[in-house]
């Protein structure tokens, strides 16, 4: 447990100093659970056939982005945010915004970016492939949520190159499993996940969405402890905690 300084110090972390990326469907800035968190909202918006980033003071158009933000922030309290949205009402969205969403958040060097949503499309597999690994050259640590029915989805096979999450049973958001040979490798609480909704409001979620961010706060507090490590590390000490969490020794 080396790359955890003195074990399990991070377990008495908040996030602090930690700004996480959602590229989403917004955050409700306002919610008394995120309020002062948000530091900086985007939007994509297609201009000459092209997407750009705005500042945005939209919000959530689908209540997505402020579930996964409310959930990262019970975990990492003192977490700060960069929305980046990418999904429009009903949580539905374009496949070319989803990449430039994630380019943006490359090219910011956010340190952490959360994905709970993904594409089965294959002509995005290579460029999706490419961002990837420019992430983690860049040292962005990727978590991203596995697709909800029986078949692949983009990023989060690529697992080499990032994060990848399943939802579990599990209640308790430390007690994380890992799932030794499978290609999507984290299992973290997704069913009935209760957490903030926008307008003030909570809902009670089940999805692998909603157990990406569970492992994204984790890292925000892993990030407050050593914020000199990198996507390899961070992963080497996810599977030592899964591993701990199981009752696996060395």
């Amino acid at each position: 447990m080396s790359l955890l300084m003195n074990g399990n110090e991070w377990r008495t972390a908040t996030g602090k100093g930690v700004t996480v990326a959602v590229i989403d469907s917004g955050i409700d800035a306002s919610h008394p659970e995120l309020a002062g968190r948000v530091l900086e909202s985007f939007e994509a918006r297609l201009v000459e056939k092209r997407v750009v980033f705005e500042s945005s003071e939209a919000g959530d158009s689908a209540g997505h982005g402020t579930a996964c933000a409310g959930i990262i922030a019970k975990i990492a309290p003192d977490v700060k945010f960069s929305s980046i949205k990418v999904l429009g009402a009903g949580g539905l969205g374009d496949g070319h915004a989803f990449l430039s969403g994630l380019e943006w958040a490359i090219k910011q060097k956010h340190k952490v970016i959360n994905l709970s949503l993904g594409t089965t499309k294959p002509q995005f597999f290579a460029p999706l492939h490419d961002l990837l690994d420019r992430a983690y050259q860049a040292g962005c640590i990727v978590v991203a949520a596995a697709n909800n029915l029986p078949q692949p989805s983009f990023p989060s096979v690529f697992s080499s190159s990032l994060i990848s999450v399943i939802k579990s049973e599990e209640t308790d958001p430390l007690n994380f499993g890992f799932q030794f040979g499978e290609v999507i490798e984290l299992t973290a609480p997704g069913v009935n996940v209760r957490t903030a909704w926008p307008g003030g409001g909570h809902k009670n979620l089940t999805g692998n969405s909603f157990a990406c961010p569970q492992i994204a706060g984790v890292i925000a507090l892993l990030l407050e402890t050593r914020p000199e490590m990198t996507p390899f590390e961070v992963k080497s000490a996810l599977y030592s905690i899964a591993k701990e969490n199981a009752g696996i020794q060395d």
